[in-house]
Formats: structure tokens, C-alpha cells, sequence
């Protein structure tokens, strides 16, 4: 099967990796532009490891014996980020398939589910984060606010993607 084949015109395949691959790069796309946002954005006290370092601290301790120095926490965060970014882009891209038009509500919508499931239950209920009604409304803002930026920007360059690419196999 060529390439060209596999990207053919309204087929479940090409729709769906289409869509999948649109996805993706959205995601990574999108996390980097949250993490930008959330470097103006107070999303956690100063002293507070988010959930990414709880996590990786207690793998590496295992691995090697010692949690992960103070330096290295910002690149182990984004470590982290962009592929779950990039899975929950890829997730969202599949999802939207057969949309090529481009929706920003849906995106905001991906970005406050997202929250909602990480920041508001999920995350909690592992002990990987503080309960949400210990945490400030104004930090609870602007974590929503920074995962709403993530699915619209996902949503915004999922479009792009997918039109780009049907463009190109209508060449």
C-alpha cells in the first residue's frame, strides 16, 4: 500500500490516520503553548511538585536510588507533558476523523474535560494532588484557563493539519 493510497479520500483508513497524525502534532503543539502559559499563570504554590514530579521522583528513586535533583524537574515535567499531550491529541484527532471543520468550542471543550478529569478527580484521588476544595478558585482559574489554551490550540492546529494533508492527496 503507498503512502498516497493510504491518505486516499474519505476512507475509514486514510480518515482515520488522518485524523490520528493530525492529532498528535496537535497535542504537542498544544502542550507547549500551555506550558508557555502556564510560566504567567500561578497553576501551583511555589514550593508545590506537581503530579508529573511526584511521580517520576518515585520512579527514579526506584531506577537509580535517588529522586530527581532540583534542576532537572522542568525538563522531567515536559517530559512527561508532551506525550500525554500528544496521546490525548492523537485520542482527540481520531475523535474528529470525519470533522475537518474547525471548532473551537470542541477544543475548549477537550481542554476543560481534560482538567476536570486530571486536576479535579483523578489526580486527587491518587494523592498525586491536593483535593479541589484546598486549592485557591484563583489557582483552579488558571489551571482551567491553561488547559482550555491546550484544546483550543490542539483544535486550531488539528484543522490546520488535516486540511493540509487532505490538500495534499487531492494533489
Amino acid at each position: 500500500m503507498s503512502l498516497q493510497s493510504f491518505f486516499e479520500k474519505d476512507s475509514f483508513p486514510s480518515n482515520t490516520s488522518r485524523g490520528i497524525l493530525a492529532g498528535f502534532v496537535a497535542g504537542l503543539v498544544g502542550t507547549a503553548v500551555k506550558a508557555g502559559v502556564e510560566r504567567f499563570l500561578e497553576v501551583r504554590k511555589i514550593d508545590q511538585r506537581s503530579a508529573q514530579i511526584k511521580v517520576m521522583d518515585k520512579f527514579s528513586t526506584k531506577l537509580i536510588g535517588s529522586p530527581i535533583k532540583l534542576e532537572n524537574e522542568g525538563i522531567v515535567e515536559q517530559l512527561v507533558n508532551l506525550p500525554l499531550g500528544a496521546t490525548v491529541g492523537a485520542i482527540y484527532g481520531y475523535g474528529k476523523r470525519d470533522k475537518d471543520e474547525m471548532n473551537m468550542l470542541d477544543g475548549a471543550i477537550l481542554g476543560a474535560t481534560t482538567w476536570a478529569s486530571t486536576h479535579e478527580t483523578s489526580l486527587p484521588l491518587m494523592g498525586l494532588d491536593e483535593s479541589p476544595e484546598k486549592v485557591p478558585f484563583k489557582t483552579q482559574a488558571h489551571e482551567l484557563i491553561a488547559h482550555v489554551v491546550f484544546g483550543v490550540t490542539t483544535e486550531i492546529v488539528r484543522s490546520y493539519i488535516n486540511d493540509s494533508l487532505r490538500k495534499h492527496q487531492e494533489e
